[in-house]
């Protein structure tokens, strides 16, 4: 299949056939939006290396209808099948995507997977996300014609959930050892031995998982890691380079460990045994990874969210999605690296994960500052900014009542200062309570820091100054993202599975996301209230 640009790009016939009623119709509506300025500015192009060179082939469905179709799907909530009908019989969308000029509709019920495809084996083979560089790009044009200036950025990052049910030790070993054994029988390469028919039944894995209550948990599950592991032997030579063949090794080499009293076998790991947050969720989807945040747990990936804002709006300029173990210092620090040196300096605005002193000299290499609206780490108690240190923190000189210490005691393992002072000193102290001091018979001591100090006084210096107030309430925006992502883009019930395919649609999201910004600003609604 050969890449040929779409040429029908004219609307002036079909559309001048309308009466005047529905030609003014048409003209406020999504349509007449979409098809000005997203489908006239698909760079189909990008995508020309996906198809053969060969001009005597035959030539390829339009990638801008295609790509255009995919961000109405996802502006509209609709199935590849419902917009393959909405193209057929609406004329707002054969508008939107100038095919009203075609005697049938220029893609079939395969053009969007066999594109997704495409796509994913091109990103396998090069490392190139060809998706991710359309979308950047009409996020682009967007920020240019929304008159956007992009010195100012904010970030956010959100869980995103994998289509999987969770699954518990026993059924994730059952379910990958008979996904390989229903892989053997149906290609009758290797004579399985008769112990391994019954996890060819359908109706087997609930027999032994939830029904079989005279035989203990431990022990089903000991019998299905010896099954297991012979199984991963006498299949080897033939199966051992098939997917479920992997997954059953690594599910086996993650959840098992050896017999401490038979080299031979393997046993269940314990309590104590490290499992790491990457270990196999669901065979279904081996990238899916397990995070607990906001005490919450997840299972799936993250996407880290940049957004170009100012007083006439905001629009998502980039974005990055990763499994969910990914932290957003590793997600900035990736942006920080591909960004180009800026000619003209650039904020970003993010919360207290994404700073570092790591991070700090990063950006300023790039001329971009980083503006945290909170700081990292717990909160210490107040009372400790009204300690006064020495320079170098390994001294406190005086107490919030205005006492020098008794003694002063550094300990550099854990950078605190352990302080005494007369037992009477303390008891008398109106910051007694909120200081909490240990009394002793004679003393009273404390363990202190410099650097629990300064946190707190870093945090009273925010708190009364007006520009991190604003910075505040410019960043809360994009707070909003992730919240709009679940309710109407539906990004935790994606009908795929793996960090690529869920890629995918994350980008075509995006798009409409910035779609529906850019047709409120054209209707002049969409405005930045904070920098007003």
């Amino acid at each position: 299949m050969s890449f040929v640009p779409n040429q029908q790009l004219s609307l002036f016939n079909s559309f001048h056939f309308l009466s005047e009623r529905k030609q003014r119709m048409l003209e406020n509506s999504w349509a007449k939006a979409f098809s000005d300025h997203i489908f006239l500015n698909i760079d189909e192009y990008i995508f020309a290396p996906l198809f053969s060179e060969n001009t005597n082939s035959r030539p390829n469905a339009p990638i801008n209808v295609i790509v255009g179709a995919l961000i109405l799907k996802e502006l509209t909530g609709m199935t590849d099948d419902e917009i393959i009908e909405s193209m057929e019989f609406d004329f707002r969308f054969q508008f939107a995507l100038h095919t009203i000029s075609f005697e049938q509709q220029p893609i079939s019920d395969r053009s969007f997977s066999r594109f997704r495809s495409r796509c994913a084996a091109y990103e396998l083979t090069t490392g190139i996300d060809l998706i991710h560089q359309c979308i950047i790009s009409l996020s682009k044009y967007i920020s240019e014609y929304m008159k956007l200036d992009g010195s100012i950025k904010r970030m956010d990052s959100m869980m995103i959930e994998a289509n999987i049910r969770r699954m518990g030790r026993l059924e994730l070993l059952y379910t990958c050892l008979s996904n390989l054994v229903n892989d053997i029988k149906q290609d009758g390469l290797l004579s399985l031995p008769e112990k391994y028919a019954h996890y060819h039944d359908s109706n087997d894995r609930n027999k032994v998982i939830y029904h079989d209550r005279e035989t203990s948990t431990a022990d089903k599950l000991q019998k299905i890691i010896d099954d297991a592991i012979e199984l991963l032997h006498l299949s080897e030579n033939k199966y051992s380079e098939s997917r479920d063949y992997q997954l059953l090794l690594r599910a086996i080499s993650e959840q098992t460990k050896p017999d401490p009293d038979d080299d031979s076998k393997r046993i269940p790991k314990g309590k104590g045994d490290s499992m790491d947050s990457s270990v196999l969720q669901n065979p279904s989807d081996p990238d899916a990874t397990f995070r607990s945040k906001a005490g919450k747990n997840h299972r799936g990936y993250a996407a880290n969210i940049i957004e170009t804002v100012d007083e006439n709006g905001s629009v998502i300029s980039d974005y990055q999605y990763d499994v969910n173990t990914h932290s957003d210092s590793s997600f900035i620090k990736e942006y920080l690296e591909e960004l180009p040196e800026q000619k003209e300096t650039m904020a970003i605005i993010a919360d207290g994960a994404y700073n570092s002193e790591e991070i700090q000299k990063l950006a300023s290499k790039k001329n971009v500052g980083v503006i945290t609206t909170g700081l990292s780490g717990k909160t210490p108690n107040e009372i400790l900014g009204n300690f006064t240190f020495s320079d170098d923190g390994k001294e406190v000189l005086v107490c919030p009542n205005g006492y020098a210490p008794k003694s002063n005691n550094y300990i550099s393992q854990t950078g605190n200062v352990r302080i005494s002072f007369d037992k009477e000193k303390c008891i008398n102290c109106p910051y007694k309570d909120k200081c909490n001091p240990k009394i002793k018979a004679r003393t009273a001591s404390k363990y202190v820091s410099k650097k629990a100090s300064d946190h707190i006084n870093q945090i009273r210096e925010r708190r009364n100054n007006e520009t991190y107030q604003l910075i505040g309430r410019i960043r809360n925006g994009v707070e909003t993202i992730p919240s709009v992502m679940r309710s109407k883009y539906n990004v935790d019930k994606m009908p795929v599975r793996g960090i690529q395919r869920t890629r995918q649609f994350f980008g075509f999201k995006v798009a409409a996301s910035n779609f529906t910004k850019l047709f409120r600003y054209t209707k002049g609604i969409e405005k930045c209230i904070s920098l007003q």
